[in-house]
Protein backbone atom coordinates (compact mmCIF):
# COMPACT_ATOMS: atom_id res chain seq x y z
CA UNK A 1 0.00 0.00 0.00
CA UNK A 2 1.42 3.24 -0.80
CA UNK A 3 0.61 6.59 0.92
CA UNK A 4 2.31 9.84 -0.24
CA UNK A 5 4.90 7.64 -2.43
CA UNK A 6 5.66 5.68 0.74
CA UNK A 7 5.17 1.90 0.61
CA UNK A 8 3.55 1.13 4.36
CA UNK A 9 3.25 -2.67 4.19
CA UNK A 10 7.51 -2.35 3.52
CA UNK A 11 8.01 0.46 5.98
CA UNK A 12 6.27 -2.04 8.52
CA UNK A 13 7.60 -5.57 7.63
CA UNK A 14 8.76 -7.19 10.54
CA UNK A 15 11.08 -9.20 8.62
CA UNK A 16 13.22 -6.54 6.92
CA UNK A 17 16.17 -6.37 8.88
CA UNK A 18 17.69 -3.91 6.97
CA UNK A 19 14.90 -1.43 7.27
CA UNK A 20 16.98 1.70 9.08
CA UNK A 21 13.02 2.94 10.28
CA UNK A 22 12.05 -0.29 12.17
CA UNK A 23 15.48 -0.06 13.98
CA UNK A 24 14.38 3.52 14.97
CA UNK A 25 10.99 3.20 16.49
CA UNK A 26 12.61 -0.48 18.41
CA UNK A 27 16.01 0.65 19.58
CA UNK A 28 15.11 4.25 20.53
CA UNK A 29 12.77 3.92 23.03
CA UNK A 30 14.82 1.54 24.27
CA UNK A 31 17.57 3.31 24.55
CA UNK A 32 15.73 6.20 25.96
CA UNK A 33 14.15 3.79 29.03
CA UNK A 34 17.55 2.85 29.82
CA UNK A 35 19.36 5.92 30.32
CA UNK A 36 16.30 8.25 31.25
CA UNK A 37 13.55 5.72 32.67
CA UNK A 38 14.55 6.28 35.83
CA UNK A 39 13.89 9.88 35.33
CA UNK A 40 10.91 9.82 33.63
CA UNK A 41 9.38 7.50 36.13
CA UNK A 42 10.31 10.20 38.94
CA UNK A 43 8.98 12.65 37.44
CA UNK A 44 5.40 10.86 36.78
CA UNK A 45 5.28 9.96 40.60
CA UNK A 46 6.75 13.59 41.46
CA UNK A 47 3.67 14.86 39.73
CA UNK A 48 1.22 12.64 41.91
CA UNK A 49 2.83 12.88 45.05
CA UNK A 50 2.62 16.61 45.07
CA UNK A 51 -1.05 16.83 43.90
CA UNK A 52 -1.30 14.92 47.17
CA UNK A 53 1.68 17.10 49.25
CA UNK A 54 -0.96 20.33 48.55
CA UNK A 55 -3.99 18.83 49.85
CA UNK A 56 -2.56 18.12 52.71
CA UNK A 57 -1.15 21.34 53.22
CA UNK A 58 -4.59 22.73 52.29
CA UNK A 59 -6.14 20.43 55.35
CA UNK A 60 -3.27 21.62 57.99
CA UNK A 61 -4.16 25.11 56.66
CA UNK A 62 -8.06 24.83 57.06
CA UNK A 63 -7.37 23.03 60.32
CA UNK A 64 -5.41 25.48 62.11
CA UNK A 65 -7.81 28.33 60.79
CA UNK A 66 -11.19 26.55 62.43
CA UNK A 67 -8.85 26.15 65.61
CA UNK A 68 -8.11 29.80 65.82
CA UNK A 69 -11.49 30.40 64.49
CA UNK A 70 -13.39 28.35 67.13
CA UNK A 71 -10.80 29.78 69.97
CA UNK A 72 -12.23 33.63 68.83
CA UNK A 73 -15.58 33.08 68.72
CA UNK A 74 -15.68 30.21 71.94
CA UNK A 75 -13.37 32.29 74.74
CA UNK A 76 -13.41 35.75 73.26
CA UNK A 77 -9.40 36.21 74.42
CA UNK A 78 -8.04 39.31 75.08
CA UNK A 79 -4.62 38.87 73.22
CA UNK A 80 -4.25 37.03 69.65
CA UNK A 81 -4.01 33.43 70.01
CA UNK A 82 -2.41 32.86 67.04
CA UNK A 83 0.89 33.51 68.10
CA UNK A 84 0.53 30.99 70.95
CA UNK A 85 -1.06 28.47 69.18
CA UNK A 86 1.26 28.40 66.41
CA UNK A 87 4.12 27.63 69.11
CA UNK A 88 2.16 24.42 69.66
CA UNK A 89 3.14 22.97 65.89
CA UNK A 90 6.51 23.14 66.53
CA UNK A 91 6.65 21.24 69.70
CA UNK A 92 7.84 18.04 70.05
CA UNK A 93 8.47 15.27 72.62
CA UNK A 94 12.05 13.29 72.92
CA UNK A 95 11.42 9.49 73.88
CA UNK A 96 13.78 8.42 76.50
CA UNK A 97 16.52 5.87 75.99
CA UNK A 98 15.99 2.96 75.70
CA UNK A 99 19.04 1.04 75.42
CA UNK A 100 18.36 -0.68 78.89
CA UNK A 101 14.05 -1.43 78.63
CA UNK A 102 14.26 -1.67 82.46
CA UNK A 103 11.57 1.08 83.58
CA UNK A 104 11.34 2.05 79.88
CA UNK A 105 7.32 2.55 80.42
CA UNK A 106 7.50 4.80 83.67
CA UNK A 107 9.46 6.68 81.90
CA UNK A 108 7.58 7.31 78.46
CA UNK A 109 4.52 7.81 80.89
CA UNK A 110 6.37 10.48 82.46
CA UNK A 111 7.38 12.06 79.60
CA UNK A 112 3.77 11.93 77.81
CA UNK A 113 2.27 12.93 81.06
CA UNK A 114 4.34 15.62 81.76
CA UNK A 115 3.96 17.06 77.58
CA UNK A 116 0.09 16.56 78.86
CA UNK A 117 -0.22 18.36 81.47
CA UNK A 118 1.46 21.06 79.99
CA UNK A 119 -0.98 21.74 76.90
CA UNK A 120 -3.83 21.37 79.32
CA UNK A 121 -2.18 24.52 81.17
CA UNK A 122 -1.20 26.55 78.53
CA UNK A 123 -5.27 25.59 77.27
CA UNK A 124 -6.84 26.58 80.05
CA UNK A 125 -4.62 29.39 80.54
CA UNK A 126 -6.02 30.89 77.70
CA UNK A 127 -9.32 32.09 79.24
CA UNK A 128 -9.71 32.09 83.22
CA UNK A 129 -13.45 31.28 82.66
CA UNK A 130 -13.01 28.30 79.90
CA UNK A 131 -14.47 25.40 80.90
CA UNK A 132 -13.52 21.39 81.50
CA UNK A 133 -15.84 20.46 78.51
CA UNK A 134 -14.70 23.46 75.91
CA UNK A 135 -10.66 22.89 77.15
CA UNK A 136 -10.81 19.28 76.18
CA UNK A 137 -12.74 19.92 72.58
CA UNK A 138 -9.76 22.22 72.21
CA UNK A 139 -7.23 19.91 73.41
CA UNK A 140 -8.38 17.26 71.05
CA UNK A 141 -7.99 19.96 68.05
CA UNK A 142 -5.12 21.10 68.57
CA UNK A 143 -3.88 17.42 68.82
CA UNK A 144 -5.62 16.95 65.45
CA UNK A 145 -4.13 20.30 64.13
CA UNK A 146 -0.29 19.59 65.23
CA UNK A 147 -0.42 15.78 63.62
CA UNK A 148 -1.66 17.53 60.48
CA UNK A 149 1.17 20.13 60.74
CA UNK A 150 3.78 16.95 61.59
CA UNK A 151 2.45 14.93 58.39
CA UNK A 152 2.82 17.60 55.85
CA UNK A 153 6.68 18.26 57.54
CA UNK A 154 7.65 14.49 57.32
CA UNK A 155 5.90 13.94 53.69
CA UNK A 156 7.24 17.54 52.39
CA UNK A 157 10.63 16.40 53.51
CA UNK A 158 10.94 12.49 52.27
CA UNK A 159 9.47 14.19 48.73
CA UNK A 160 11.99 17.07 48.38
CA UNK A 161 14.75 14.60 49.57
CA UNK A 162 14.14 12.55 47.12
CA UNK A 163 13.89 15.47 44.01
CA UNK A 164 16.99 16.62 44.91
CA UNK A 165 19.13 13.63 44.66
CA UNK A 166 16.97 12.18 41.61
CA UNK A 167 16.22 9.18 43.80
CA UNK A 168 13.42 6.64 42.46
CA UNK A 169 14.49 4.38 44.51
CA UNK A 170 13.82 6.98 47.40
CA UNK A 171 10.38 8.13 46.02
CA UNK A 172 9.06 4.60 45.58
CA UNK A 173 8.23 3.62 49.40
CA UNK A 174 6.30 7.02 49.92
CA UNK A 175 4.26 7.05 46.75
CA UNK A 176 2.91 3.43 48.01
CA UNK A 177 2.58 5.14 51.81
CA UNK A 178 0.37 8.17 50.40
CA UNK A 179 -2.91 6.78 49.91
CA UNK A 180 -2.64 5.76 53.99
CA UNK A 181 -1.75 9.35 54.57
CA UNK A 182 -4.09 10.77 52.64
CA UNK A 183 -6.80 8.43 54.51
CA UNK A 184 -5.72 9.24 58.08
CA UNK A 185 -4.91 12.86 57.17
CA UNK A 186 -8.74 13.28 55.60
CA UNK A 187 -10.05 11.68 59.09
CA UNK A 188 -8.23 13.76 61.26
CA UNK A 189 -9.52 16.42 58.78
CA UNK A 190 -13.28 15.79 59.41
CA UNK A 191 -13.10 14.82 62.88
CA UNK A 192 -12.47 18.88 63.83
CA UNK A 193 -16.46 19.21 63.08
CA UNK A 194 -17.22 16.30 66.00
CA UNK A 195 -15.17 17.80 68.24
CA UNK A 196 -16.12 21.26 67.85
CA UNK A 197 -19.71 20.26 68.48
CA UNK A 198 -19.03 18.16 71.61
CA UNK A 199 -20.70 15.36 69.78
CA UNK A 200 -20.02 11.59 70.19
CA UNK A 201 -17.27 9.91 67.91
CA UNK A 202 -16.35 6.22 66.79
CA UNK A 203 -14.24 5.50 69.67
CA UNK A 204 -16.55 6.41 72.30
CA UNK A 205 -18.40 3.15 71.44
CA UNK A 206 -16.59 1.77 74.87
CA UNK A 207 -17.73 4.70 76.89
CA UNK A 208 -21.19 4.57 75.66
CA UNK A 209 -21.93 1.13 76.32
CA UNK A 210 -20.16 1.38 79.85
CA UNK A 211 -22.09 4.79 80.30
CA UNK A 212 -25.59 3.52 80.23
CA UNK A 213 -24.40 0.37 82.39
CA UNK A 214 -23.75 3.54 84.86
CA UNK A 215 -27.36 5.58 84.62
CA UNK A 216 -28.96 5.72 87.96
CA UNK A 217 -25.82 4.57 89.86
CA UNK A 218 -23.60 6.57 92.22
CA UNK A 219 -20.44 7.75 90.62
CA UNK A 220 -17.39 7.79 91.86
CA UNK A 221 -13.92 9.51 90.97
CA UNK A 222 -11.19 6.19 90.36
CA UNK A 223 -8.60 8.46 88.98
CA UNK A 224 -8.08 11.73 86.77
CA UNK A 225 -10.99 12.36 84.85
CA UNK A 226 -12.08 9.24 85.17
CA UNK A 227 -14.82 7.27 87.02
CA UNK A 228 -16.48 4.71 88.28
CA UNK A 229 -19.61 2.87 89.68
CA UNK A 230 -21.28 -0.08 91.26
CA UNK A 231 -24.46 -1.99 90.20
CA UNK A 232 -25.47 -5.76 90.33
CA UNK A 233 -26.29 -8.58 87.80
CA UNK A 234 -28.11 -11.61 89.02
CA UNK A 235 -26.47 -11.75 92.20
CA UNK A 236 -22.93 -10.76 90.58
CA UNK A 237 -21.97 -7.37 91.61
CA UNK A 238 -20.29 -5.19 88.52
CA UNK A 239 -17.88 -2.78 89.09
CA UNK A 240 -18.54 -0.15 85.78
CA UNK A 241 -15.67 2.49 84.88
CA UNK A 242 -14.82 4.91 81.99
CA UNK A 243 -13.61 8.05 81.59
CA UNK A 244 -15.80 11.13 82.65
CA UNK A 245 -17.69 12.77 79.85
CA UNK A 246 -18.84 14.51 77.98
CA UNK A 247 -15.93 15.88 77.83
CA UNK A 248 -13.30 15.16 75.48
CA UNK A 249 -11.13 12.77 77.06
CA UNK A 250 -10.09 9.17 77.67
CA UNK A 251 -8.95 9.55 81.33
CA UNK A 252 -6.42 7.37 82.64
CA UNK A 253 -7.96 3.32 83.05
CA UNK A 254 -4.45 2.05 84.09
CA UNK A 255 -4.35 4.31 87.24
CA UNK A 256 -8.24 4.13 87.71
CA UNK A 257 -7.59 0.28 87.50
CA UNK A 258 -5.18 0.31 90.04
CA UNK A 259 -7.10 2.19 92.61
CA UNK A 260 -9.95 -0.12 92.06
CA UNK A 261 -8.26 -3.02 92.39
CA UNK A 262 -6.94 -1.49 96.07
CA UNK A 263 -9.89 -1.88 97.47
CA UNK A 264 -11.60 -4.41 95.76
CA UNK A 265 -10.66 -7.74 93.95
CA UNK A 266 -13.03 -8.48 91.12
CA UNK A 267 -12.83 -12.14 89.57
CA UNK A 268 -12.55 -10.93 85.80
CA UNK A 269 -12.41 -8.07 83.99
CA UNK A 270 -14.01 -6.73 80.22
CA UNK A 271 -12.89 -4.08 78.65
CA UNK A 272 -14.72 -2.92 76.01
CA UNK A 273 -13.15 -0.81 72.90
CA UNK A 274 -13.33 -0.04 69.03
CA UNK A 275 -11.14 -1.43 66.97
CA UNK A 276 -9.69 -1.21 63.29
CA UNK A 277 -11.21 -2.88 61.14
CA UNK A 278 -9.89 -4.98 57.99
CA UNK A 279 -10.63 -3.88 54.60
CA UNK A 280 -13.74 -6.17 53.78
CA UNK A 281 -15.61 -5.87 57.05
CA UNK A 282 -18.67 -4.15 58.33
CA UNK A 283 -18.63 -1.44 59.93
CA UNK A 284 -20.29 -2.07 63.56
CA UNK A 285 -19.37 -5.62 63.78
CA UNK A 286 -18.74 -7.05 66.97
CA UNK A 287 -15.83 -9.49 67.51
CA UNK A 288 -14.98 -11.00 71.34
CA UNK A 289 -11.67 -11.90 72.29
CA UNK A 290 -9.11 -11.81 75.33
CA UNK A 291 -6.11 -9.15 76.85
CA UNK A 292 -6.31 -5.75 77.55
CA UNK A 293 -8.47 -3.89 74.82
CA UNK A 294 -7.04 -0.38 74.65
CA UNK A 295 -5.05 1.68 72.46
CA UNK A 296 -2.55 4.54 72.51
CA UNK A 297 1.24 4.45 73.57
CA UNK A 298 1.02 1.17 75.61
CA UNK A 299 1.50 2.71 79.16
CA UNK A 300 -1.60 2.32 80.15
CA UNK A 301 -2.03 -1.13 78.94
CA UNK A 302 1.17 -1.92 80.57
CA UNK A 303 0.04 -0.93 83.32
CA UNK A 304 -3.27 -2.61 83.14
CA UNK A 305 -2.18 -6.23 82.23
CA UNK A 306 0.66 -5.88 84.81
CA UNK A 307 -1.82 -5.13 87.27
CA UNK A 308 -4.07 -7.76 86.30
CA UNK A 309 -1.31 -10.48 86.25
CA UNK A 310 0.00 -9.36 89.85
CA UNK A 311 -3.66 -10.29 90.97
CA UNK A 312 -4.17 -13.38 88.24
CA UNK A 313 -7.77 -11.86 87.07
CA UNK A 314 -8.39 -13.07 83.59
CA UNK A 315 -9.04 -10.41 80.97
CA UNK A 316 -11.44 -10.08 78.71
CA UNK A 317 -12.16 -8.11 75.28
CA UNK A 318 -14.86 -7.15 73.37
CA UNK A 319 -14.54 -4.74 70.37
CA UNK A 320 -16.68 -2.83 67.84
CA UNK A 321 -14.94 -2.94 64.29
CA UNK A 322 -14.70 0.39 62.21
CA UNK A 323 -12.16 2.27 59.96
CA UNK A 324 -10.01 4.65 61.28
CA UNK A 325 -12.13 7.63 60.04
CA UNK A 326 -15.19 6.42 61.80
CA UNK A 327 -13.54 6.55 64.70
CA UNK A 328 -12.93 9.70 64.81
CA UNK A 329 -15.35 11.31 63.22
CA UNK A 330 -19.31 11.58 64.44
CA UNK A 331 -20.20 8.09 65.17
CA UNK A 332 -22.22 6.43 62.49
CA UNK A 333 -25.64 4.68 63.29
CA UNK A 334 -24.26 1.17 62.32
CA UNK A 335 -21.50 1.70 65.04
CA UNK A 336 -24.16 3.03 67.52
CA UNK A 337 -26.55 0.31 67.46
CA UNK A 338 -23.87 -2.41 68.14
CA UNK A 339 -24.13 -0.93 71.87
CA UNK A 340 -26.82 -3.25 72.58
CA UNK A 341 -25.34 -6.17 71.02
CA UNK A 342 -22.40 -5.32 73.32
CA UNK A 343 -24.01 -5.06 76.23
CA UNK A 344 -26.03 -8.63 75.39
CA UNK A 345 -22.58 -9.88 75.41
CA UNK A 346 -20.74 -8.89 78.75
CA UNK A 347 -24.06 -9.94 80.37
CA UNK A 348 -22.97 -13.26 78.94
CA UNK A 349 -19.23 -13.53 79.54
CA UNK A 350 -20.28 -12.56 83.14
CA UNK A 351 -22.79 -14.91 83.62
CA UNK A 352 -20.45 -18.13 82.36
CA UNK A 353 -17.16 -17.12 83.91
CA UNK A 354 -18.39 -15.90 87.40
CA UNK A 355 -21.31 -17.66 90.09
CA UNK A 356 -23.43 -15.47 91.78
CA UNK A 357 -21.51 -13.56 94.77
CA UNK A 358 -18.45 -13.10 92.75
CA UNK A 359 -17.81 -9.62 90.89
CA UNK A 360 -16.90 -8.66 87.35
CA UNK A 361 -15.24 -5.22 86.05
CA UNK A 362 -16.38 -3.55 82.87
CA UNK A 363 -13.66 -1.46 81.85
CA UNK A 364 -15.39 1.42 78.73
CA UNK A 365 -12.02 2.07 77.04
CA UNK A 366 -12.33 5.02 74.59
CA UNK A 367 -12.75 9.00 73.99
CA UNK A 368 -15.59 10.17 76.05
CA UNK A 369 -16.51 13.25 73.73
CA UNK A 370 -20.58 13.82 74.48
CA UNK A 371 -20.65 10.07 76.48
CA UNK A 372 -22.11 11.07 79.76
CA UNK A 373 -22.89 8.35 82.79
Amino acid sequence: MDFLGINIDKLFDANDQSNPLMWLVWIVPIIIFMFYGQRIQLQITSSEISKSLEKLKTYKEETKKELVEYIKTTLKPTVDPVQKIERFFEHFTIMPVDMDPNGIVQKVRHITRSREDYIRLQVKALSPDLSGLEASKIENILEVATTLHLLYKIVRHLFLTAKKQNNFPLILPLQMMMPFIMEEAEALKTAVSAFKQGQPIGDGIGPMVVGKMMLGAEKKTAAFETVWSENELEGRKLYLMKAEGPAATVGRPGDALEKILSENKPDIIIMVDAALKLEGEESGSVAQGFGAAIGGIGTDRFQMEEIATKHKIPIYAIVVKQSIKEAITLMKKEIADSAEKVTSQIHEIIKENTKTGQSALVIGVGNTLGVSQ
